[in-house]
């Protein structure tokens, strides 16, 4: 049986050493840093026989896990989540909400959601981030797997501003898109939902 010698196992214990260092100097370097926003500037667009419309919001719940380097770039997303009353998209028109809360099925789903199961981070223009995401996203009751993508960027007192949009259709969400003035102003199918965030630390 070959024996270890003093200068063998003196080598291994420095080489073990020196991999837990990399493996600390590595975690530091990309911390996990979580983050939040009660607030989103959410513009739901779309068209119609008539004329183009728009529906906005403010109000969301959001969370999610950023990780950074030393140097404060993100290098990549570990989780996201985010939600929006549905009753909180307004139009200028209290009939044109009352027949878009109808199509959106808000008596028995009261909110849009969408949670992130993978992400991919890339660098993009003046110190943002692209990140592509993919996730459930729900609307009207309906669950589909979708691909969302948002830019993001550092901001000097550490907030994340998130930007980006995402065009579905309506009725592969089961949705009936909605009509107006007695059926005779009828929406598109396709809309577009553009959403921007400051996501602060928890």
């Amino acid at each position: 049986m070959n024996r270890i010698t003093s200068s063998t196992a003196k080598m291994m214990l420095t080489a073990a050493l020196l991999s837990a260092l990399l493996l600390l100097r590595a975690l530091a370097s990309n911390a996990q840093t979580s983050y939040s926003s009660s607030t989103v500037d959410l513009v739901l667009s779309g068209t119609s026989t008539l004329h183009n419309w728009d529906m906005k919001s403010v109000k969301a719940n959001c969370t999610a896990s950023f990780l950074r380097n030393s140097a404060g770039q993100v290098t990549g997303l570990t989780a996201l989540s985010f939600s929006t009353p549905a009753t909180a998209l307004k139009s200028e028109h209290t009939s044109m909400d009352n027949n878009a809360y109808k199509a959106l099925k808000t008596d028995q789903n009261p909110a849009i959601t969408y949670t992130m199961t993978s992400a991919t981070v890339t660098n993009g223009d003046a110190g943002t981030v692209i990140v592509k995401t993919k996730g459930q996203l729900t609307i009207a009751g309906a669950t589909r797997d979708e691909e969302i993508i948002a830019t993001v960027k550092p901001n000097a007192d550490n907030t994340l501003t998130v930007s980006g949009s995402r065009t579905i259709s309506m009725k592969e969400f089961s949705m009936k898109p909605p009509s107006f003035m007695m059926g005779t102003v009828k929406t598109g199918n396709d809309v577009t939902l553009k959403f921007s965030l400051i996501l602060k630390k928890i």
